[in-house]
């Protein structure tokens, strides 16, 4: 009796040790904020990881560890867990130059050459129709596309910047936003002088979280004159404002620099001095071997648009040979009016494409090399490298999955390659920003999808009837 006593005695006390580690092994667990998981953790590092059955662990918005799904479940006790079955979990995509309220003009004018696009379309319509109404409501069906396709991070160049500000900081983005400065009239500008102005005053006033950077965007060598620019290097420097400028675009602005100035376009920027400030240059079609030495030793980075100067019959910007002189070079979408679509996943499979059969050469654009674009090199082009663009520890949680199980994306044997070739926007579930889920199984939380589409109707059919009543300007 004593014996069986002394048993149960001994048993309970087993029990309650149990009971207690485990209870102390819970207690040990860090609790946070969110854990990913992935099939496949796509780290973009600089040594390339890719982690399978991997996870990343997020807590006040940045990210905390990196690996396997059993190191972090073992680490850590989270709030919020999103499974990654079959999926990629990535860095969010970067589009380093875009004009997001211009989805509002997609396809309203195709098929044209850059310089009578732009004379006699899309600067008339924007002076026509481009208002802070205009802008917000294209803003925000900008978000919905770019967001849904797992872009995270933004260089936009447009009209009444601090609406789309408020728009991104609304919806989640992570967004660098330059104030468009012009030498003629553009939307709320008689010219030069109260645009410089307001760009320089929305600098300085900026008052919004860390995901909004403002900078100064003169639009082009050839609508700026170079006193102009210098202004603006000038005020950049004193601001400590980054700058975003078109530049080298086509032939054409080659052929007006070289008239007016008797030089070519990045020599001529050169000699303003805006290779010594920190400039994002949209486009770079046209530098020869001598002006891409000079950027490769500047703080210019260069952002490829394959999409839209192809459309636009611009040329192919001499990528490969950039990023192996040294230069900093990302990748962007323009804007839908030219594109016409914010969809980074063809950005990154045209720009691996192009340079394949622009160089004769399968080799010149490796998958790795045109995913990078989009994800850490394109971070690194804009002034974000230490923020975003790779999933390494004490960076901000802009992450994505990819959910591979589609017919369509099987099998997998080199998911590097599935991203670059085989991915599309549609195959995105999950967006996060900053640690907040700003899309979970395709649905975006952020905004009012309905809505917005109800405004972006009745926006088009004002549009359209000056178009179709011979009312618009074009």
């Amino acid at each position: 009796m004593i014996t069986g006593l002394r048993f149960l005695i001994v048993g309970a006390l087993i029990l309650v040790s149990v009971a207690c580690s485990r209870e102390q092994a819970i207690a040990d667990e860090q609790q946070i904020d969110l854990i990913s998981y992935g099939r496949w953790v796509v780290t973009m590092d600089p040594a390339g990881t890719i982690i399978e059955n991997g996870a990343v662990a997020v807590h006040n918005g940045k990210i905390i560890a990196v690996g396997s799904a059993a190191k972090i479940d073992e680490q850590y006790n989270a709030i919020k867990t999103i499974p990654g079955d079959e999926r990629v979990l990535m860095p969010g995509l970067v589009n380093g130059h875009t004009h997001a309220a211009m989805v509002l003009f997609r396809g309203m004018a195709d098929d044209l050459e850059l310089m009578d696009w732009l004379q006699n379309y899309i600067f008339p319509m924007e002076g026509q129709f481009v208002n802070e109404e205009f802008v917000k409501i294209g803003a925000e069906l900008a978000c919905l596309e770019m967001l849904r396709g797992g872009t995270t991070s933004i260089v936009d160049m447009y009209f009444y910047p601090q609406v789309s500000a408020q728009v991104f900081e609304g919806c989640g983005l992570r967004a660098i936003l330059g104030a468009p400065m012009i030498d003629f009239p553009s939307p709320g500008f008689a010219g030069w002088d109260d645009s410089f102005a307001a760009g320089v005053e929305f600098v300085k006033s900026a008052n919004y979280s860390s995901r909004i950077i403002p900078a100064l965007a003169p639009h082009a060598p050839y609508t700026v004159s170079p006193d102009h620019l210098r202004e603006v290097v000038e005020i950049a420097g004193s601001l400590n404002a980054p700058i975003t400028m078109h530049l080298a675009e086509d032939m054409a602005e080659k052929s007006l620099i070289e008239q007016r100035y008797s030089t070519t376009p990045v020599r001529h920027v050169a000699a303003l001095g805006m290779l010594d400030t920190a400039m994002i240059a949209a486009h770079v079609v046209v530098p020869d071997e001598e002006e891409i030495a000079m950027l490769a030793k500047s703080k210019v980075s260069a952002i490829h648009n394959p999409t839209s100067n192809m459309k636009l019959g611009a040329g192919i910007s001499p990528v490969p040979a950039m990023i192996k002189a040294g230069v900093k070079v990302g990748l962007g979408t323009d804007g839908a009016a030219s594109n016409n679509d914010l969809d980074m996943w063809e950005e990154i499979r045209l720009a691996a494409l192009l340079h394949k059969v622009a160089n004769n050469d399968p080799t010149a654009m490796p998958a790795m090399t045109a995913l990078r674009l989009a994800t850490s090199m394109g971070a690194e082009a804009i002034g974000l490298g230490e923020a975003t663009g790779s999933l390494e520890v004490g960076k901000q949680a802009d992450m994505i999955q990819i959910d591979m199980s589609d017919p369509r994306l099987q099998p997998v044997y080199d998911v590097i390659s599935h991203l670059v070739y085989a991915v599309r926007s549609s195959d995105v579930v999950t967006t996060i920003i900053d640690g907040k889920i700003i899309v979970e199984e395709g649905e975006i939380l952020t905004l009012d999808s309905a809505e917005i589409k109800r405004q972006v109707i009745a926006k088009s059919d004002e549009i359209r009837a000056a178009l179709t009543n011979g009312t618009a300007e074009p």
